[in-house]
């Protein structure tokens, strides 16, 4: 039985703006990704995946509970982390957690201390469990998040967007946690960010326009860009000419030129450019939002990652 299962699910909204358009979508233990633009419609299915929402078609289970019918159940199995987690800011971390553990029954005092301890090593802040929450670093803090998803010992765990703000550093750190937990559970990391899924995701959808237009592994999607995302040494005038033409992933200074890596339009690559025979994840959603058209809003994300890594 499948951790999490949807079956042709919709949602419209009043108004009648359709949110999600016939989803369908099975996740057993390991990290899985959800990718899309922003308003790709996400976030409906996480608050439906989480009994925050009820969708006005199909049918959605976690662990075999179905969310409409056994919201309690599901939420008893499953660990939530929103974009948003910075409550409790005059407590000590060790106290968030056991505020939270007393909240999801766990009475037994010596029971309940040794599973915070256990939960804040697990993901890194045993050294800071004296701290107050106001005094964690934006890492920490998203670490903490995860921590109170884990604190009932949920068999599946939901992250929205867990990496925004944080550095280069703090982001590798936070899928790394990630990465450990995901061997046990199933975390299903939503986002528009490619990097946050790293190397261990097991599988990756993307969702766009409230439908699913891909899902299978990364691999997978790496293999059908290759011959798209190409590589070449261009001055800065050349640069301007290009990026009128084409979609840039990213620009870097060489020997006495500007290197440049972007994708490519119908496979036409620019005159002397050389094909990248291994591209990146995210060149690869790049190249395949750009063959639907959708070049405009894969730029703008990967646009907005710089941004938030800056």
């Amino acid at each position: 039985m499948a951790a999490i299962d949807v079956k042709h699910l919709s949602h419209t909204y009043r108004g009648g703006f359709k949110a999600l358009d016939d989803i369908n979508l099975s996740f057993d233990a390991g990290v899985f990704g959800l990718l899309g633009p922003n308003g790709a419609g996400k976030s409906t299915l996480m608050r439906i995946l989480c009994t925050l929402l009820e969708p006005t078609e199909g049918e959605v289970s976690v662990c075999g509970h179905d969310v409409m019918e056994d919201p309690m159940a599901v939420r008893s199995q499953l660990g939530y982390l929103p974009q948003e987690f910075g409550a409790w800011r005059s407590h000590r971390v060790e106290e968030v957690l056991d505020t939270l553990a007393q909240l999801s029954g766990m009475l037994d005092k010596p029971s309940r201390r040794q599973t915070v301890g256990e939960v804040l090593e697990a993901v890194g802040l045993g050294d800071v469990a004296d701290r107050k929450v106001k005094k964690l670093s934006g890492g920490m803090l998203r670490r903490l998040g995860i921590a109170q998803t884990l604190i009932h010992g949920p068999k599946v765990i939901i992250v929205d967007e867990p990496t925004v703000g944080l550095d280069p550093e703090e982001r590798i750190r936070f899928r790394n946690v990630l990465t450990n937990l995901g061997r046990d559970r199933t975390i299903l990391l939503s986002t528009h960010i490619v990097a946050d899924l790293g190397g261990a995701c097991k599988a990756v959808a993307l969702l766009d326009n409230g439908q699913i237009i891909f899902q299978g592994s990364p691999a997978e999607l790496v293999q059908g860009a290759i011959g798209q995302v190409f590589q070449l040494s261009v001055s800065e005038t050349e640069l301007d000419d290009l990026e009128a033409k084409y979609d840039l992933v990213s620009t870097s200074i060489g020997s006495g030129s500007l290197v440049v890596r972007g994708i490519s339009h119908e496979d036409e690559l620019p005159p002397n450019a050389e094909v990248v025979e291994e591209p990146s994840l995210e060149e690869s959603y790049m190249a395949f939002m750009a063959a639907r058209g959708r070049s405009g809003a894969a730029r703008q994300d990967e646009e907005h990652t710089d941004t938030e890594v800056a």
